[in-house]
């Protein structure tokens, strides 16, 4: 059940309203996630200003989709594994790469090299060896790569935390998260 209440766009004060309505025309649609975002227009913006930017950087949006893959994996958030599942394949990710993704491989040595950096990256809190970086250097990514690969990373977090503290309704294809508990069944 959601903690906070989805805005909708006919109900937002005016700068959440535009907000929203950018979201809307560069998705073509508003997800709950957009939408509970502005119940502060100052986050929302941040999210669409981030958001915006790092679709300008030299990753594609195939890799983009990747590392969010494998970062949702790892945060376990559904909302945002369910997201960036319909998001992969509309960018051309088939079933099987979206299954890699969530586990940080790739058959493509580079991708490989950057979803497992993106992976130590979360689970060593940003907190990466030098190692780290020869290992994605040697697979031919360049330093402006990896500080977009830290962005990216970074800005799905963000998302991750997010949906984990206000637990908007799911509004893509859902897809099983680790960590997901059951409903009980209890009597």
């Amino acid at each position: 059940m959601p903690r906070f209440k989805p805005i909708q766009t006919s109900d937002a004060e005016p700068k959440a309203k535009a907000l929203l309505d950018s979201g809307q025309k560069k998705m073509g649609m508003t997800p709950n996630l957009l939408r509970t975002m502005a119940n502060s227009p100052a986050v929302l913006e941040a999210y669409l200003g981030f958001s915006g930017a790092l679709s300008k950087n030299s990753l594609s949006a195939k890799l983009r989709e990747q590392i969010a893959l494998t970062v949702s994996e790892l945060n376990e958030c559904r909302y945002c594994l369910s997201a960036h599942t319909a998001m992969g394949k509309m960018v051309g990710l088939s079933e099987e790469e979206v299954a890699d993704s969530r586990r940080g491989a790739s058959p493509d040595r580079k991708t490989e090299a950057v979803l497992q950096f993106a992976r130590q990256v979360v689970t060593e809190r940003g907190w990466v060896s030098d190692e780290d970086v020869a290992s994605l250097r040697a697979a031919g990514t360049s330093d402006g790569e990896i500080a977009e690969v830290v962005a990216t990373v970074s800005f799905n977090i963000f998302t991750n935390y997010f949906d984990h503290v206000a637990k908007p309704d799911v509004d893509f294809p859902e897809v099983d998260a680790p960590g997901n508990k059951p409903a009980c069944a209890c009597g």
